[in-house]
């Protein structure tokens, strides 16, 4: 597994290209503004299909460039939890006016719990993990302990739960579900550097109030 990161946008978001190796097959995980050209540059250079486009939830600055996304790979197939599809119909900040406007669409097939995301050989799981979003998801790939967490769970931090589709009844449930996983576990999150299960448990001041570290 290979997986190149690129961030940006007014939030700056991480955009992640996940690339199996051997059968040439990629998956895109979220497109902020302004990331996601260079990371299909990877896909041509190398000749890779990319058959899977995933956005862990519909806040803006996830997928302010999905359209960028399509319209060079248009057979790579959208996918987003049905609860956050109004979100990319109607593409919009909650807070303030993008300086920007960002093509509306709908989802091309939907997320659900437990599914699983063939990468070629790889395996991931999709963690319904509404709290920050309503439906908003992480992927879990066990084999290589990696967890795509979107906006759940930062370095030292957690996502936001002031937003008009946030709750944190949910968000502590999300956050316990992940804890769960093994210490070496990898999270790659939508914001900020990559970090470890273990070292949230350890060391997040909001893991600890809320008494999620399992």
């Amino acid at each position: 597994m290979k997986i190149h990161m690129n961030t940006g946008g007014l939030a700056a978001t991480n955009a992640y290209l996940i690339l199996d190796e051997p059968t040439k097959t990629a998956m895109l995980v979220d497109a902020p503004k302004d990331t996601v050209e260079p990371l299909l540059q990877v896909i041509r250079a190398q000749d890779y299909a990319l058959p899977l486009f995933v956005l862990t939830h519909g806040h803006w600055d996830h997928l302010s460039d999905h359209d960028v996304v399509t319209k060079a790979f248009p057979d790579s197939r959208l996918l987003i939890h049905a609860l956050d599809e109004p979100r990319l119909e109607r593409p919009v900040s909650l807070l303030f006016e993008l300086p920007y406007s960002i093509a509306p669409r709908k989802a091309d097939a939907y997320l659900t719990d437990g599914q699983v995301l063939e990468v070629g050989a790889q395996r991931w799981e999709v963690l319904y993990t509404p709290g920050h979003a309503i439906g908003h998801v992480g992927l879990y790939n066990a084999e290589e302990a990696v967890l795509l967490a979107g906006d759940l769970l930062f370095q030292g931090s957690i996502g936001r739960t002031d937003l008009p589709d946030s709750n944190v009844t949910q968000m502590k449930e999300s956050l316990r579900r992940v804890m769960q996983l093994p210490n070496e576990t990898r999270v790659l999150s939508g914001h900020g550097p990559a970090t470890t299960i273990g070292a949230e448990r350890a060391e997040n001041d909001f893991i600890r109030m809320f008494g999620v570290g399992g």
